[in-house]
């Protein structure tokens, strides 16, 4: 049975170490508005903001390009810094990026590390907490939309998205469906006739 859940309502009686949950006297609860699979025992936030941590990956775009520095627009309530030492070639002002969380420092910035440029395609915005639903389990999610439109994608855990090459239109057409139905079952199968994929339907 699935129900909604709001922040600080017991999902489990159980300690259950799922994300957007906290455990307290061998219990667990939601922090966000969410849905519950009481069944798969699976935790679907509907909304919240995205925090970093470390080695997650983002995508951004390079706000603002110093001697040293480069800040990063994230999506976010925090800014990105890339520190020259942890890049490998020149970015400029306006660059797409794909790169690790190295920490977030005592000023609320995140430094970012392995930061990679991101030639041409277009960037969507979807909320942060869709993202586990639009990469999927092992990827089966991102696989299907990518391999069906014929585009390459890659899904920051800020909620952007960088897409390049293929049906760029039905590849958008679908992240954005997978954001508002993301907590209704079926959407893998419903996602696989819209765009047509190869890929196994996973359940």
């Amino acid at each position: 049975m699935k129900r909604i859940v709001v922040p600080g309502e017991m999902v489990d009686d159980k300690p259950l170490h799922l994300l957007d949950a906290f455990i307290e006297e061998n219990k667990t609860y939601a922090t966000v508005i969410s849905v519950y699979d009481d069944e798969k025992k699976m935790l679907t936030p509907l909304e919240g903001l995205w925090y970093p941590r470390k080695e997650e990956v983002v995508v951004g775009v390079i706000e603002e390009a110093k001697l040293n520095t480069y800040t990063v627009q994230l999506n976010a309530p925090y800014k990105g810094i890339i520190i020259s030492k942890y890049t490998e070639s020149a970015m400029n002002t306006g660059d797409m990026i794909e790169a690790s969380v190295k920490e977030l420092d005592k000023t609320g910035t995140v430094v970012l590390s392995r930061p990679r440029v991101l030639n041409g395609g277009k960037l969507l915005k979807i909320r942060p907490a869709k993202v586990h639903r639009l990469i999927g389990k092992s990827n089966t999610m991102l696989n299907q939309i990518s391999q069906g439109t014929g585009t390459t994608m890659k899904v920051g855990m800020n909620g952007v998205v960088w897409i390049r090459g293929g049906d760029i239109d039905l590849a958008s057409e679908a992240v954005f469906r997978v954001q508002e139905e993301a907590h209704v079952s079926g959407l893998t199968e419903r996602i696989n006739k819209m765009v047509g994929s190869p890929v196994q339907v996973q359940k």
